[in-house]
């Protein structure tokens, strides 16, 4: 999979990135943004083919499974066997990776905890230019059969995910990367690892 640096606009290999994705500990990553990033289709091919996480948990793929008519209904129960599943991995000292908005702080309490649990926590930020461009996304992807999410939720996530992104998460985890992902490809945008 390739990506574009806005440094030099030339094509980037995500894994060759300075050390932000490789590490002799164990890794929880976090593939983040707002509704309509892209997120899903990024840690397809991302996680087992050039982060070595081959563990994706995705609350929307759990939902799917409780209430496959209206996944929207078992959201709750879905967030919370995903966090489950978090657990469950760790316990077993097992890679994964997890999908979210970072619309809210649940995470900021639970990074320390995973660090001291000898995890190096890594985010990719998936970012978009405009929520209008979220919301098209998303309305092309109910067209193609995909979960719809209101209009109000896209807009709430799409400015708390970014501002807890700068805010909250960048300063907690160990390595983190933003992309702009409105185009063909990611497009690295900055990027920092302690």
């Amino acid at each position: 999979m390739t990506y574009e640096s806005s440094g030099s606009r030339e094509a980037l290999k995500v894994a060759e990135a300075p050390g932000i994705y490789e590490t002799s500990t164990q890794k929880i990553l976090i593939i983040a943004g707002p509704n309509g990033a892209g997120k899903t289709t990024f840690a397809r091919e991302f996680l087992p083919h050039e982060a070595g996480c081959p563990i994706f948990i995705n609350a929307d793929y759990i939902a799917h499974g409780l209430s496959p008519f209206s996944p929207g209904q078992a959201a709750m129960k879905a967030g919370k066997v995903m966090l489950s599943e978090v657990a469950d991995h760790i316990a077993h000292r097992r890679n994964v990776a997890l999908e979210t908005t970072l619309s809210g702080r649940r995470y900021a309490q639970l990074i320390p905890r995973w660090q001291a649990q000898g995890y190096a926590v890594k985010l990719i930020f998936l970012s978009l230019p405009s929520v209008t461009l979220a919301l098209a996304r998303v309305a092309s992807r109910v067209r193609q059969g995909g979960h719809a999410i209101p209009e109000p939720t896209i807009q709430r996530r799409f400015a708390a995910g970014r501002s807890n992104f700068d805010k909250i998460y960048r300063p907690l985890v160990d390595a983190w990367a933003l992309f702009d992902n409105s185009g063909d490809r990611p497009v690295l945008l900055e990027e920092d690892e302690k």
